[in-house]
């Protein structure tokens, strides 16, 4: 069939099919695909095209002409300028079915094998806002005043955020004082890291436990004018134990490698259930605290320990779902690529008076090789890699010892999908469990629980 010509600005109504994995809405235009950001499954719309490529159309919704009950009105004023959140004009039900889809699909993709079946149900909030217990807003300068928030979708246009209703109240309102401290003082901003020296971001942390909130201010330079004058200020704001500063010159970096602590303590005080975690200022601690407890809690279930088993817990982090693995266990190793979060999860399980858990920095596989070698035979092991997945010598690893269960902490639908491909080699998928850890968003989290099959 001859390809139909389409030009950039032409609008037509469009069927909405279903959604993408970015929350977009997806429909087929003379049998081409086209994205339309947000439109809903089920609703007939108005599109303005924006992009015209070989393989597919993007599109702008002009209007709603057939509505579906999922849509609501987005709490947020800047929903649809901000890209912070994709999902708030859709209901929270809504959201949950749709993330429990995505892995669905993911499978269907890359492991037709895992039946739909297997995937149950989201766990949800029960406020699905105000979770975040940290943010880190980029920040610019217009003359002396201070602006910071989030990026215009797909823009270099910042948003200046005085409200974020998936944010803490208490972070928002800190750094809404930061702005104002850092304007009256006239502090240097590099929004441009090759040209200029200063601020680039604001961070702020809250601790759901202790109320601590620790500030961070990622700057170009330890060496940032008015640091002291400016540590006082910010050291007198309600809550606030901690302040230093972030040192980060390189533009694709949020985060640099060293932090200086220029007034108060080095950490904030956290709990998770029974468990308190001492967080540092660039721990890849969670940011929603009553969602961790449930992944926690999903984790333990999944594990299925009676006090007789061996655990490996890979990427095993600040010690999160460690400790937690570690009170049903004989005895558990951990291990990360962070030194500093080993020594963090160190520390907590020295705080929590947990002795049956060690953990080391180094390569998780390379790790796994060694403990075996040392006569540590883990009976469970459990994973939470990155959104990039497993790598290849891990997956060779874990099909190669072949534990009675594999715990599967994702973050990301479509590499768990590949890795299990790969992983069901040795092991059957007994459930995923998605957890919604982001409200709002398309993220979606899952626990998977594999047991080793009985003839490989």
């Amino acid at each position: 069939m001859k390809d139909v010509e389409v030009k950039i600005g032409q609008k037509f109504p469009l069927t909405i099919k279903r959604l993408g994995i970015n929350g977009e809405g997806i429909g087929y235009f003379k049998r081409k695909i086209t994205f339309v950001p947000d439109a809903l499954p089920g609703e007939v719309v108005l599109v303005r095209v924006t992009k015209v490529s070989n393989r597919f159309l993007e599109g702008k919704m002009m209007k709603v002409r057939e509505s579906v009950p999922e849509r609501v009105n987005p709490p947020c004023p800047v929903f649809f300028l901000c890209g912070g959140c994709q999902l708030q004009h859709m209901s929270y039900d809504a959201q949950l079915k749709f993330k429990q889809q995505i892995i669905i699909d993911s499978m269907e993709k890359y492991a037709g094998h895992v039946k739909a079946d297997k995937v149950k149900p989201t766990i949800g909030m029960d406020k699905p806002f105000r979770y975040r217990s940290k943010n880190q807003f980029p920040v610019e300068k217009s003359g002396r005043k201070i602006r910071a928030g989030l990026y215009k979708e797909q823009s270099n246009t910042l948003i200046d955020l005085d409200e974020c209703i998936v944010q803490d109240k208490r972070t928002m309102e800190t750094t809404q004082s930061i702005k104002a401290i850092m304007s009256e003082l006239n502090i240097d901003v590099a929004k441009n890291v090759n040209k200029e020296e200063g601020v680039r971001y604001i961070m702020t942390r809250v601790a759901e436990d202790s109320g601590e909130i620790q500030v961070i201010l990622v700057s170009t330079t330890p060496d940032l004018k008015k640091a002291d004058l400016l540590s006082e200020r910010i050291m007198r704001l309600p809550h606030v134990t901690s302040f230093g500063l972030n040192i980060n010159d390189d533009r694709d970096l949020l985060v640099g490698e060293e932090t200086i602590i220029l007034s108060g303590d080095e950490t904030i005080h956290e709990k998770i259930g029974m468990t308190e975690y001492d967080v540092t200022a660039v721990s890849a601690f969670p940011i929603n605290i009553k969602q961790t407890n449930v992944l926690y809690e999903a984790v333990v279930e999944a594990a299925e320990l009676t006090g007789k088993e061996n655990v490996a817990d890979l990427f095993c982090g600040a010690g999160g779902s460690a400790l937690k693995l570690a009170a049903h266990a004989r005895a558990l190793k951990g291990v990360d690529l962070n030194e500093q979060e080993i020594i963090n999860a160190t520390y907590s399980a020295s705080a929590n008076a947990i002795d049956n858990v060690t953990f080391e920095h180094g390569e998780p596989a390379d790790k796994l090789e060694e403990w075996i070698q040392d006569r540590f035979y883990p009976d469970v092991i459990t994973i939470n890699p990155n959104r990039s997945g497993l790598t290849a010598d891990e997956i060779d690893a874990i099909n190669e010892i072949k534990p009675h269960r594999f715990i599967y902490i994702s973050r990301n639908p479509s590499t768990l999908a590949k890795d299990l491909a790969h992983l069901t080699k040795a092991f059957t998928v007994d459930y995923i469990q998605p957890i919604d850890m982001f409200p709002q968003t398309t993220q979606v989290e899952a626990v998977v629980r594999l047991s080793r099959k009985r003839r490989l």
